[in-house]
């Protein structure tokens, strides 16, 4: 029984991605001369993996569901950028910032969603010419309300508790608000109806519609919370920091897909878990900011980076074919 266990438990699309965290963790520890206590209460890579796993979180459930979103990248300076005119530069309440901050996310989403299933072109490009759009517009938008491509904000206090305080000096609040979605996007996914007809549209999308699932609405409610999502961290940032840039971004794009990749998400759809991309969003971030805690020569870093990567994607791909090959014996 207990070996069993084990072994369906080493068959969950997670569990590849633990064991790469694992290993990168003991890499940095055994050969890069970082300190255990130290490196598990570093704020850098918990602050960085806070702000990727936002965007990261729906971006793995669209990939379930066999869909694509690459319009995060101009959605984070969009939504930084919002909040920054309309309650920076204009002096509108904070509340109004951030209505238009989150509702631009929940449009530019509607339009992704609504393309996406009226049309036959894949959700990858539509996002791309989405992504190249609002790029050019938050930059003509500034430019044309405010002069500036940056734009100062001076947020209240409470807005500053909410969004944008840093817990014991170090630590962004929007950690909290990272682990708070994290259990309800695993709840949803994971104990409601909800995961079975989003694994099902990732599996086989007529299929999914033919069997009753509204893979229309499914769809349009995943890419507005993506979008929606981007834009939650271009606010928080634009709180946290007193201002917003029409720049920046367009690395989410990247180290979001690769985050969900190495959490155990097929780009072809229908397998993945949110456990998985939390862990593939922390093993992204420590290899990231990891290698600057250790001695190593910072001219290899984008080698050991990307070798630790294809690591753990392998790693994962081996946890992957277990999983879809099992199948458990009849009990006599």
């Amino acid at each position: 029984m207990t070996s069993f266990s084990f072994g369906a438990l080493l068959r969950r699309p997670e569990a590849g991605a633990a064991l790469s965290l694992i290993a990168v963790a003991a890499f940095f520890v055994l050969f890069g001369g970082v300190k255990l206590g130290n490196f598990l209460g570093a704020a850098s890579w918990l602050n960085f993996a806070a702000n990727l796993g936002i965007v990261a979180l729906p971006v793995g459930l669209l990939m379930i569901a066999g869909e694509l979103d690459i319009s995060i990248g101009a959605m984070i300076p969009a939504g930084s950028m919002s909040i920054a005119v309309v309650s920076g530069y204009y002096g509108q309440p904070i509340l109004v910032g951030i209505a238009v901050s989150l509702g631009l996310g929940v449009v530019v989403g509607l339009v992704n969603g609504y393309l996406t299933i009226k049309t036959s072109v894949p959700s990858l490009i539509i996002t791309l010419a989405t992504l190249v759009a609002m790029q050019g517009l938050v930059l003509s938008a500034s430019v044309l309300l405010t002069g500036n491509a940056s734009v100062a904000l001076a947020a209240p206090d409470w807005a500053k508790a909410v969004f944008g305080t840093l817990l014991g000096g170090s630590y962004q609040i929007i950690i909290l608000w990272w682990v708070a979605m994290v259990g309800g996007y695993a709840f949803v996914i994971h104990m409601t109806p909800v995961g079975n007809w989003l694994f099902a549209m990732g599996g086989d999308k007529t299929s999914a519609r033919n069997a009753g699932i509204q893979t229309d609405r499914m769809t349009v409610w995943l890419f507005v919370l993506s979008a929606t999502s981007a834009s939650f961290v271009g606010m928080c940032g634009a709180i946290l920091f007193n201002s917003a840039q029409v720049s920046g971004g367009m690395n989410y794009i990247f180290n979001a897909i690769v985050s969900v990749v190495v959490g155990g998400v097929l780009l072809t759809g229908g397998f993945g878990s949110v456990i998985g991309i939390l862990f593939g969003t922390l093993t992204f971030a420590v290899v990231n900011q990891g290698i600057y805690f250790t001695n190593i020569d910072r001219n290899w870093s984008s080698l050991i980076i990307g070798v630790m990567l294809l690591l753990a994607v392998l790693m994962n791909n081996s946890f992957r074919n277990m999983a879809l090959s099992y199948s458990p014996k009849k009990k006599k």
